[in-house]
């Protein structure tokens, strides 16, 4: 019978997730290298998922030891097949959560459905400002004083989910696309996996 009351975290239970990825993959080293430097952290890197096999992230997930589903969409059918198999290679691994770093793909119905507020997004600027690819080169375009950092969950649209947390970034005047990039990036590179971090610990009690 239920008591109403949060489900007690197993001791030593980790929060399994998958970081999805499509480029670069400077977040996912952020990611990885968090887990190596916060032994106490409740996070651990379950899975890498990519639709680009070629790309830098998957040299960064594989140099740290991770396991990497590299699949190209145009390969499967249709967007929902290459989705189940993502969810395959999900449930092999046990994965609680989904943190999706530079994916540059919108996560279909099939993954939605299958973890409900459980899949996290970061996005380089203050949503609901600048949604979509160009976020700091639009923000630095407007000649706004500010921009940012926003950690979003992620539903059907394009950086439309509900707002986490955000970090806000001065923009001064004269300043380079080259300059705001790097000092966004390196917001990002801290507060992700700290907000990563707080919201898995709710995964393992529920």
């Amino acid at each position: 019978m239920s008591t109403g009351e949060a489900n007690p975290v197993q001791p030593g239970r980790r929060a399994r997730i998958a970081v999805f990825v499509s480029g670069e993959g400077t977040n996912l080293q952020a990611i990885l290298g968090y887990a190596v430097g916060c032994p106490g952290w409740i996070v651990e890197v379950a899975l890498v998922v990519t639709d680009k096999p070629w790309c830098r992230a998957v040299q960064r997930a594989l140099g740290a030891g991770a396991p990497v589903f590299a699949a190209e969409p145009k390969a499967f059918p249709s967007r929902s097949a290459y989705e189940r198999a993502i969810l395959r290679e999900l449930r092999a691994h046990g994965v609680d959560g989904i943190a999706l770093a530079g994916y540059m793909r919108i996560v279909g119905s099939d993954i939605l459905e299958a973890y409900p507020n459980r899949i996290l997004n970061l996005h380089p600027s203050l949503l609901p400002a600048f949604p979509g690819r160009s976020a700091i080169a639009d923000a630095l375009s407007a000649g706004v004083t500010e921009t940012g950092v926003t950690v979003h969950y992620v539903d059907a649209g394009v950086d439309t989910g509900p707002i986490i947390a955000q970090w806000r970034v001065p923009v001064t005047e004269g300043m380079e696309l080259g300059t705001l990039t790097q000092r966004v990036h390196e917001v990002e590179h801290h507060l992700y996996p700290a907000v990563i971090g707080q919201v898995a610990s709710s995964w393992l009690s529920e």
